[in-house]
């Protein structure tokens, strides 16, 4: 399932480990515009003007592809276990508030009612799902569909496409909302670089409603899903907790430039905070948080460097995978550096609005002494990087990859994954899902 080195294969997945050091490629308008594509570059030409079911067609004679879609199937369709750290889910965790906080907020779900009353009869049946229906996990992050689950977006009338982003609005934190949106426009902003609007723009995207937003406001469980290119959140309210998980954001370029000038990077706080937790390391905590010293290091096991993640191992399909932890664990961190680490966490958890991003944080908090930090690369920002922090109850990563629309074969900085993830089977708030109804409410 993996690429050879340097094999671009039918343009989707590029891939190299020919060498263990890549050169800096510093984020910039002008680095990415250095890799664009010309526009009768075959690869562009042969799928410009397709519908997205077309160019979906069109990769999926890909024999690779097929291989990969063979294999997320099976994954799939596995029952949910949840990311484990040894193959053993942990009990406990994750708890609910002892009555639904009257400040909880009614605005989501009067959002989502909203919306689905809208809805034609036909666009409701395709739109909602059960709250425990395997739909969750069909979710994934190429351009093209692996599974076609809820509405697409670019598709529905002006007022409904508005709607969604109003229950976007309503669930997310204002900065949540920003980031989400921004990662959308890309999105389009990649479509008008490569001359492919029809296949990626800023409303390429699948919708769902899961479980009777109505009841929202009595704390039973509901959610929401969105997800397409450099895009996938899950949002459920439950028994007075949000939970967003799993979460897929990316960019390529991961930063928008225009007649205003160039704009921050999506991730450009996550980034700086992590650098200077990495940099602040003594050379005895960089020996253990420094599990590999490029993002392409020969040292790679058979299978790390996969050929559609790349580094980052928490994605689309993988609630049950089995993530040992690696690197430096927290408790040999300053009091300094624990501050950062807690930093770029919250940073990951600013989907969430405010009250809740705390309740997140408390959780976080409760486990700091077996969290773990890992890097890949130098740690001083001259090379593309990999980053995780991962703890019984959070699962967090940062990968600069290779090009796939642009014409980079190595990571660049201006190309990011991040991914995060609730541990021990409260993806999707699974977990908190199953309090609410031992609680019997």
């Amino acid at each position: 399932m993996r690429a050879t080195p340097d094999e671009d294969i039918d343009g989707f997945f590029t891939t190299s480990r020919t060498t263990g050091r890549e050169e800096a490629v510093e984020l910039t308008d002008e680095s990415y515009r250095t890799f664009l594509l010309d526009p009768d570059d075959p690869k562009l030409t042969e799928v410009r003007g397709m519908t997205y079911e077309e160019f979906a067609q069109n990769r999926y004679q890909a024999p690779f592809l097929r291989d990969l879609l063979v294999h997320w199937d099976g994954l799939y369709r596995e029952p949910f276990v949840g990311i484990t750290s040894d193959g053993a889910v942990r009990e406990g965790l994750y708890a609910l508030p002892g009555a639904v906080p009257s400040d909880t907020g009614s605005e989501p779900s009067e959002a989502a009612v909203r919306f689905l009353g809208m809805l034609t009869p036909g666009e409701l049946d395709a739109v909602r799902h059960d709250i425990d229906a395997p739909q969750w996990r069909a979710w994934s992050n190429p351009e093209f569909m692996v599974y076609r689950v809820g509405l697409r977006m670019e598709v529905l009338t002006d007022d409904k496409t508005s709607a969604i982003h109003d229950i976007l609005r309503a669930s997310l934190s204002s900065d949540g909302y920003a980031q989400v949106s921004g990662a959308m426009e890309l999105n389009g902003h990649l479509g008008e670089l490569a001359g492919l609007p029809t296949v990626m723009n800023r409303h390429s995207y699948w919708f769902s409603v899961f479980g009777d937003p109505s009841t929202g406001a009595r704390g039973e469980p509901w959610g929401w899903q969105l997800f397409g290119h450099h895009v996938a959140l899950n949002f459920v309210s439950v028994g007075g907790r949000h939970v967003i998980a799993p979460v897929f954001l990316g960019g390529e370029p991961a930063l928008m430039d225009d007649e205003a000038g160039v704009h921050e990077p999506l991730f450009g706080t996550r980034e700086r905070l992590a650098l200077e937790l990495a940099g602040s390391l003594t050379a005895t905590q960089r020996a253990r948080a420094v599990v590999f010293e490029s993002v392409l290091d020969p040292a790679m096991p058979e299978g790390r460097l996969h050929p559609a993640d790349e580094r980052h191992v928490a994605g689309a399909f993988r609630d049950n995978r089995v993530i040992p932890y690696e690197g430096i664990p927290a408790d040999e961190l300053d009091d300094a550096q624990r501050d950062l680490l807690r930093r770029v966490v919250a940073d990951f958890l600013h989907l969430l609005v405010e009250g809740q991003r705390e309740l997140a944080l408390a959780e976080y908090d409760a486990h700091a002494d077996e969290t773990w930090f890992s890097w890949y690369g130098s740690t001083d920002g001259s090379q593309p990087f990999y980053f995780r922090v991962h703890s019984p109850v959070l699962i967090a990563e940062f990968d600069d990859h290779a090009g796939v629309w642009l014409s980079n074969k190595l990571p660049a900085r201006f190309h990011v994954h991040t991914t995060l993830r609730h541990p021990n089977g409260n993806d999707y708030a699974k977990a908190l899902i199953a309090r609410w109804r031992e609680r019997g409410e």
